[in-house]
């Protein structure tokens, strides 16, 4: 019995050429940015500082677990509970979903749950969450209506809704 061994390649020469073709784009592209030939995507908070954007409302945050699964979200200021999220229903799952993300990156950097999270909405209509901890922001506007609403129900001033009324118009 005799095995056959082939030298064949067994990738077409056109895949191979389009493969390396992608990466030295890929490549390429990164050196461009890197030198500042190409701008970086925009960051909202570098946007809005440059555009003299400033917050219209700013509320710190807390928010704690319960045994039941339900979440407290509570002004770090007074103390004053400003909701208890018990699911879905009442926006708590979205409110969860942020807040487990924020909660890990800070467990990860070996941060406790003292600072206080802040939830700014600001001039142009967008809504931010800033974990001033980590240095980690969250714009809720990217979620849709629905999320964005189920954070901006914490902002302490009418101006809120009116700058809500905005956004949505626009």
């Amino acid at each position: 019995m005799s095995l056959v061994h082939d030298h064949q390649n067994t990738v077409p020469r056109p895949a191979l050429l389009l493969a390396g073709g992608l990466i030295a784009t890929t490549l390429a592209l990164t050196a461009l940015v890197q030198t500042g030939v190409m701008n970086r995507e925009a960051v909202p908070s570098v946007a809005r500082a440059s555009a003299g954007v400033v917050a219209v409302d700013t509320r710190k945050l807390t928010f704690d677990d319960r045994v039941d699964g339900a979440v407290v979200v509570k002004d770090a200021d007074s103390g004053e509970t400003l909701a208890v999220l018990k699911g879905e229903g009442d926006g708590g799952g979205f409110v969860r979903g942020v807040m487990r993300g924020m909660a890990r990156e800070r467990k990860m950097s070996g941060i406790g749950q003292a600072t206080p999270f802040e939830l700014s909405l600001w001039g142009n209509g967008s809504l931010s969450l800033l974990d001033p901890a980590t240095g980690r922001s969250v714009e809720l506007g990217s979620f849709g209506p629905d999320n964005r609403a189920a954070f901006i129900r914490f902002l302490k001033s009418q101006s809120a809704s009116k700058t809500q009324a905005v956004a949505n118009a626009t």
